[in-house]
C-alpha cells in the first residue's frame, strides 16, 4: 500500500466521551460527519458514533445523507447547508432534517411533501452573527409561524452558529455571548408565542470548550470530536494519521537540485528518500521545504516542491554503509499524537479542518 490513513477509532471515542463529561449525560450530540467526516470516513465514523452514544448526524450535502441511509444509518441526519429545489425528492424519500433560513424555502419543502404525502421534519436557522445561513432575528418569529402553518412539515427544532467561539480573545468572547444572549431571547420569544421549538442547539466546538451557557439542549462538536481545537486544550487526541512508504533511495551530490523550480540544493553530498505522497493525497504543496516526516522514529527534512504524488527527504548523510533508512520503510507523513494535522496546517498556513478533508479519496482509510 503506497500510501494509508489510519482512523484511531478508540481516540474517536475517547473524544466524545470527553464531550459527554463537559455537557453533561441528558444533553444530545449531534456528529458533522459532512466532507466524509472530515476526511475520516463517514459511514465508519457514524456507526462509531452511535456505538458511543451519538443521537444524529450534520451532512453539507444531500448526497452525503444518501450515502449514510445506504449505508444502514436510521438515526436523523440533519442538511446543514442550503439545499437545491432538486434535492428535494431526495431528502423526503431518505427521512433527511434540512435547515430552513427563509420562507420561500419552506414553501416549496412543504409543498414537495404534500405531494409525496409526507411529513418532513425540519430545523429552523436563526443569524444572530455568523453572517452566512439563517433568517434574521426579526424575521425568526414570522418564520416559525409560517412553518407551524405548513401542513406538511414538522418543526423538530431551531439553531444558530457562532462565529467565534474558539477565539478567547475579549472582543470576540464577548460577540459569543452577545450571539448566545440573542439566540436565548428569540427561542423565549417562540416559546411565549406557545410554540415548542423542538431541540434548541448552538454550542460548536469552541463553544463546548468555552461557553457552557450555549450548550441547550444539544451541542455539535465538529473538529473537536476529531482531536483538534484552537483553544488551549490538550485533552482531545487526533483521529487521523497518514502513512507512506519509501520508494526509492538516491544519492544526491552538493550542487544537485530536487524536484520542480530547482527550489531545494545540496550543500554537501548526501542520500535522499523518494516518498510516495504529494498533493493530490492530500500534503500541501506548501509544505514544500518546510516540513519533516518521521522514519524509523527519526525525523527528515522534506526537500523540493511536493510535488503531485510524490515527495523527497533529505536523510542527511552521505556513508552508504550506515543509511538511518531503508527501501520500503514506513513513513509517518503526519502523526495522531505528534507531529500532527494541526502542526502540518500551520506551516501550510491553514487549519486542521482542510488538511484532513483534503486527504484524497484514492488513500484508503485503515480503522483501527
Amino acid at each position: 500500500m503506497r500510501i494509508k490513513a489510519l482512523i484511531y477509532l478508540d481516540r474517536f471515542k475517547e473524544n466524545i466521551n470527553l464531550v459527554k463529561d463537559k455537557i453533561g449525560e441528558k444533553r444530545l450530540i449531534c456528529v458533522p460527519i459532512k466532507a466524509d467526516a472530515y476526511g475520516h470516513g463517514a459511514l465508519q465514523i457514524a456507526k462509531t458514533s452511535l456505538e458511543s452514544g451519538a443521537f444524529c448526524f450534520g451532512v453539507a450535502a444531500v448526497s452525503e445523507g444518501v450515502e449514510l441511509r445506504k449505508g444502514g444509518i436510521k438515526a436523523p441526519i440533519l442538511v446543514f447547508s442550503q439545499s437545491n429545489p432538486d434535492d428535494i425528492p431526495e431528502i423526503i424519500e431518505n427521512n433527511l432534517t434540512p435547515f430552513i433560513s427563509d420562507i420561500e424555502f419552506a414553501s416549496i419543502l412543504n409543498e414537495e411533501a404534500g405531494l409525496k404525502n409526507a411529513k418532513l421534519s425540519i430545523h429552523i436557522k436563526i443569524d444572530t452573527g455568523m453572517g452566512r445561513m439563517g433568517c434574521s432575528i426579526d424575521e425568526a418569529l414570522q418564520l416559525t409561524h409560517h412553518i407551524m402553518s405548513c401542513s406538511n412539515l414538522k418543526l423538530e427544532g431551531i439553531a444558530t452558529h457562532l462565529a467565534v467561539s474558539d477565539s478567547n480573545e475579549k472582543e470576540d468572547t464577548e460577540f459569543t455571548k452577545i450571539q448566545i444572549e440573542r439566540f436565548k431571547t428569540v427561542i423565549d420569544k417562540i416559546r411565549a408565542e406557545g410554540i415548542d421549538p423542538g431541540i434548541v442547539h448552538a454550542a460548536n466546538s469552541g463553544a463546548i470548550l468555552q461557553h457552557p451557557e450555549s450548550y441547550l439542549d444539544m451541542v455539535r462538536p465538529g473538529l473537536l470530536l476529531y482531536g483538534y481545537n484552537t483553544v488551549n486544550d490538550d485533552s482531545v487526541k487526533p483521529v487521523m494519521e497518514l502513512r507512506s512508504t519509501v520508494v526509492l533511495i538516491k544519492k544526491i551530490k552538493k550542487g544537485e537540485t530536487v524536484s520542480y523550480g530547482r527550489t531545494w540544493t545540496a550543500d554537501k553530498d548526501t542520500f535522499i528518500a523518494i516518498i510516495s505522497a504529494g498533493y493530490a493525497d492530500g500534503l500541501p504543496r506548501l509544505a514544500s521545504n518546510k516540513w519533516q516526516v518521521t522514519i524509523n522514529g527519526k525525523t527528515f527534512p522534506l526537500i523540493g516542491r511536493v510535488s503531485m504524488d510524490q515527495c523527497c527527504v533529505n536523510l542527511c548523510t552521505d556513508d552508504v554503509k550506515n543509511l538511518p533508512v531503508k527501501r520500503w520503510d514506513e513513513v509517518i507523513i503526519f502523526g495522531a499524537l505528534k507531529q500532527d494535522a494541526a502542526s502540518l496546517a500551520q506551516i501550510a498556513q491553514t487549519i486542521p479542518y482542510e488538511i484532513t478533508c483534503n486527504i484524497n479519496m484514492r488513500v484508503p482509510r485503515v480503522y483501527i
